[in-house]
């Protein structure tokens, strides 16, 4: 909606950015607190916190330059408005715009004064301002100084009014009476909604993370880094899954290391996490076929790890053995390969 008011020289058109479906006036029915001139007049909606615009268009009616210098007035506190203008003159026949920004403190409805225990006086949520335009022509002889009016509502945002059919959205107590509720149990939906991050070892709470760890068996070590520490519970089942295996133990020392898996690389050897069986020289019998068997050549049950880091000394050599004493087979030998890459 837009109102517009002219002179003989300019016309003036208003027009809210955000404006309230249900006005002030309508509460009148349900209260008989509020006058429904509101309702008449052109209403600019506002939520603490958020910003929001009246546009000020202002068309030259005469067939001469006019300089306009714009003032805005009201019963509200005068650093919630600035203007924004294109300029000071305006040519015949041509449109310039001022732009009135309106931020609300976020903190409106908890610092207000009026609402503390033994007051008398209400919450006033709803303002006149009006906007002051002195026109001047350049010459002494021609100055005209016009003005219009409009409202500015304050609302708290509200969803739960998107759940409400179009009638009852229309009337300004209904919404504001449901916003009780909404202040009341929205923090409880909140907390449900995102009762998820509270559960995953990736973005719990560090003191939630010690009962995360009890909930899988899962044994914290207080010289790990939290970030190591948040990775291994979360894949702590996946890692019990695999115990005692080349690839659970190698998904243990990639968690704790950040050294990347190199799934994607065929040859063992050439990994950031290699973990080979050694084998040397053994008997060759003609072209016989054994399959996978190895006839002498290699030690039973003993295996190599290497580990090539990305910087150096970034891998603690006591804490690897560690993880590696707990993954194996308790039969298995190894020995430990720590490089630069």
């Amino acid at each position: 909606m837009v109102q517009s008011r002219s002179t003989s020289d300019v016309k003036i058109d208003l027009i809210p950015m955000l404006i309230p479906e249900a006005l002030p006036g309508a509460a009148l029915a349900f209260t008989g607190a509020e006058s429904l001139e509101a309702a008449t007049g052109h209403t600019l909606l506002l939520h603490p916190g958020q910003p929001s615009e009246m546009i000020v268009q202002v068309k030259n009616l005469a067939d001469y330059p006019l300089n306009l210098n714009f003032r805005v007035e009201g019963d509200f506190p005068q650093e919630w408005c600035q203007v924004g203008t294109e300029g000071s003159e305006i040519l015949p026949g041509e449109q310039m715009q001022a732009v009135l920004y309106f931020q609300v403190p976020v903190t409106f409805f908890e610092d207000q004064q009026a609402i503390l225990p033994g007051k008398k006086d209400t919450l006033n949520l709803n303002f006149r301002c009006s906007v002051h335009l002195h026109v001047s022509s350049g010459t002494e002889q021609e100055k005209i100084e016009t003005s219009d009016e409009f409202s500015v509502c304050i609302r708290p945002w509200s969803l739960y009014m998107e759940f409400l059919p179009l009638l009852y959205r229309e009337v300004d107590f209904i919404g504001r009476f449901m916003n009780i509720f909404e202040q009341a149990y929205q923090p409880a939906v909140d907390s449900f909604n995102t009762m998820w991050a509270n559960i995953d070892p990736l973005t719990a709470p560090n003191a939630l993370l010690p009962f995360l760890a009890y909930w899988v068996g899962w044994q914290l070590e207080s010289g790990w880094e939290i970030r190591q520490q948040r990775r291994l519970v979360k894949r702590a089942v996946e890692l019990y899954r695999w115990r005692g295996t080349r690839k659970g133990l190698r998904l243990y020392l990639h968690l704790y290391t950040g050294l990347p898996l190199d799934e994607d690389i065929a040859n063992e050897g050439d990994k950031h996490i290699s973990i080979t069986e050694p084998f040397g020289n053994a008997f060759i019998l003609n072209d016989a076929e054994l399959g996978n068997a190895v006839l002498g050549g290699g030690q039973a049950y003993h295996f190599a790890v290497r580990l090539r880091a990305k910087r150096p000394n970034s891998i603690h050599e006591g804490l690897i053995r560690r993880i590696i004493e707990q993954e194996k087979p308790a039969y298995c030998t190894y020995e430990l390969f720590i490089e630069n890459s």
